[in-house]
């Protein structure tokens, strides 16, 4: 489409992810109640935030093969999003590493934050050398773009972006990549040994496209929307992911409803009696964020000092209330104070905290690990690869910690 006008990044970026959260809603109806009960608690939060609660989104998705992650790099990039960060979820018992695809300008932040937190499979942690190479197979057969979708991803990176008539378009076939799909590719003896292997590798080996596992709507006060997801049924997680409540947020704070168990149909196996059979899955869920103050270098060692104190001295999934409160008494608690000890980037001039953008390796393990089922948890896997995952990704993600120095500036 000659000499038509790009659409802007951002805009682009707000259309797609409000078709996402729609079409989220029509598959998962409970999404829908979390965004109503979210929306209900932060109306009764008084004070000043920052006017993006309306439009606020992240969503996680998992990808099998570095191709598809090259793919999902190109075509979030359209979007205005780039990787920012490195998560190694191996060494705490999930077999994938991952980065977060964002904008990363204030200007594009204030548009549409929307965020991807993005999981490669690490399929050299599969044990079992033959499981390992079907589950590899199944990957390299699978196409989760269509023709289409690439057709205009290429003529953005041509055109130097999208040309904007066609922005519903891309929307549409974007949409295909991360819709769910209740038919599998595999059989359903294949699925149990991947699953017997580990919940995530079946999750993303077994379907035929990188469905969306959860999306995420922020709130001003996670602990009253905690409360009040246990007094609508809707089976939250025992604990809030993250630092303690506090009177100055910081970082990220993170809880959810279960994942659904939902119907699947399995291809037929090998052998003459076999034909099609139906199951279940668990993945999918809700999840809700709490964002705070973006922490420095120093403000992040002794935030994790703590957080390490405080997994120290207690059950992995136990009541953390009482402990965290006061483990974390020792991290000072108002602006001055965080502004006085460096712990917090600022905006210029201003006695405001940036707003963390990013996401916490441990506490998006804890998000898989409680929505993968009982076989979801396990010890530490392997060693960080990370040059592994950026030779994959086709590019070095870019450092988050950077970016709030800039913007601190």
């Amino acid at each position: 489409m000659p000499n038509a006008t790009p659409i802007e990044p951002s805009r682009l970026r707000a259309s797609f992810s409000q078709a996402l959260s729609d079409m989220y809603r029509r598959e998962v109806p409970l999404y829908g109640t979390l965004l109503e009960l979210v929306a209900g608690s932060n109306r009764l939060v008084s004070g000043d935030h920052d006017g993006r609660l309306e439009v606020e989104r992240h969503g996680a998705i998992r990808v099998g093969t570095a191709a598809e992650l090259a793919g999902i790099r190109r075509l979030f990039a359209v979007m205005g999003m780039q990787p920012v960060g490195y998560y190694d979820l191996a060494t705490a018992g999930v077999p994938v590493h991952s980065t977060a695809f964002r904008p990363v300008e204030a200007a594009a932040l204030a548009i549409s934050p929307f965020r991807v937190f993005t999981s490669l499979l690490r399929l050299e942690l599969i044990g079992d050398p033959e499981l390992r190479a079907e589950a590899a197979a199944v990957l390299e057969r699978r196409r989760i773009f269509t023709s289409r979708l690439l057709e205009l991803v290429a003529l953005a990176e041509q055109e130097g972006g999208l040309p904007e008539p066609l922005a519903p378009e891309f929307v549409a076939e974007a949409l295909q990549t991360f819709r769910w799909h209740e038919t599998a590719p595999v059989d359903a003896g294949l699925y149990d040994r991947l699953k017997a292997a580990h919940p995530l590798v079946a999750d993303v080996v077994c379907f035929r496209g990188p469905h969306i596992n959860h999306l995420t709507p922020r709130t001003l006060d996670i602990d009253a929307v905690q409360a009040a997801m246990a007094a609508r049924g809707m089976n939250p997680k025992a604990v809030i992911e993250g630092p303690p409540r506090r009177a100055v947020p910081i970082l990220l704070r993170q809880t959810s409803f279960h994942a659904l168990n939902e119907p699947v149909r399995f291809a037929a196996g090998a052998g003459p009696a076999s034909g099609e059979t139906t199951g279940t899955h668990t993945a999918r869920f809700g999840e809700v964020e709490q964002r705070g103050a973006a922490l420095t270098a120093k403000g992040r060692a002794l935030y994790d000092r703590l957080l390490s104190q405080l997994q120290s001295e207690t059950a992995d999934g136990a009541d953390r209330t009482e402990a965290a409160s006061r483990i974390f008494a020792e991290f000072p608690d108002t602006a001055r104070e965080l502004r006085e000890h460096g712990l917090a980037f600022f905006h210029p001039g201003s006695d405001e905290p940036l707003l963390y953008e990013d996401f916490l390796p441990v506490s998006a393990a804890g998000i898989f690990r409680s929505n993968l089922g009982p076989n979801g948890a396990a010890g530490t896997l392997a060693v960080s690869s990370r040059a592994d995952f950026e030779a994959a990704l086709g590019t070095a993600p870019l450092d988050e910690m950077a970016l709030y120095e800039a913007a601190a500036a």
